[in-house]
């Protein structure tokens, strides 16, 4: 069977503040896939979805990356948007002064217009955006305030989802998106992901732990340790991390 690759990446290597973090990494991730990478902290996670998605101060090195067969890293950040990656981020930030709605209807239809298609309307969008935010627990007047302006941990990330469910993206990428989560807010947020699983959207999720991904099961796990994978497997690898942690894979490679 022939399978679409959405993400290619090919021996890429980044550095930040003259210090090499990725290094020599290959990873592919077809349609319909979702990949999970689980590593110790300062393995290089976080600065993989930063490079990825354009982050400045983040420098590529060597290497190529490629979305939908389109050089990923010639594109400029609102580029790498309008062509379909997304992230969720592990500390969304606040943005006084802007209204969410206002927002969200302008990243709207900015990305529907880069596609061709027509854009919504004040109503039609009003109307979108209250039936997804009412599957993710967020009211009204949510919507209504300046971009993660007083929102709780738990409230962001939600908004994060949202952000994922209206834009639709191509290629999600979810960096540590439990972070800050109890229990109940992570299967709010686990669900809103799971319900944009439709067989072509590819998606990487980047955690510390299992309990993400017990709610959001991945086709494959990687573990990521100095910079690159070093490991890959089913989901089973990850109740294997679970049990006896990363240090195997760190004192192999030091």
């Amino acid at each position: 069977m022939n399978r679409t690759p959405v993400l290619e990446i090919e021996n890429l290597c980044a550095r930040v503040h003259d210090k090499e973090i990725i290094k020599n990494l290959n990873l592919t991730i077809y349609e319909g896939e979702v990949h999970a990478i689980m590593g110790p902290n300062g393995a290089g996670k976080s600065t993989l979805s930063y490079v990825l998605c354009g982050k400045e101060g983040y420098e590529v090195t060597g290497g190529s990356v490629k979305l939908y067969g389109k050089d990923l890293l010639k594109m400029s950040v609102e580029e790498r948007a309008r062509e379909g990656l997304f992230l969720i981020m592990q500390y969304p930030v606040e943005i006084p002064g802007v209204p969410t709605t206002s927002f969200l209807k302008y990243a709207v239809n900015d990305i529907r217009k880069h596609r061709g298609e027509p854009e919504l309307d004040t109503m039609e969008f009003i109307k979108m955006l209250r039936e997804e935010g009412k599957k993710l627990g967020i009211d009204n007047e949510m919507l209504k305030r300046p971009v993660n302006v007083g929102f709780s941990g738990g409230e962001k990330k939600r908004m994060e989802t949202l952000q994922m469910a209206i834009l639709k993206p191509n290629m999600a990428i979810l960096d540590e998106a439990d972070s800050g989560l109890d229990i109940d807010a992570m299967k709010v947020v686990a669900q809103g992901v799971n319900s944009l699983r439709d067989g072509k959207r590819a998606m990487l999720v980047i955690t510390h732990y299992k309990r993400l991904l017990e709610y959001i099961v991945p086709d494959v796990v990687h573990v990521f340790a100095n910079g690159h994978i070093v490991k890959s497997g089913s989901k089973d690898l990850a109740e294997e991390l679970e049990n006896t942690g990363y240090a195997e894979f760190v004192k192999d490679i030091a």
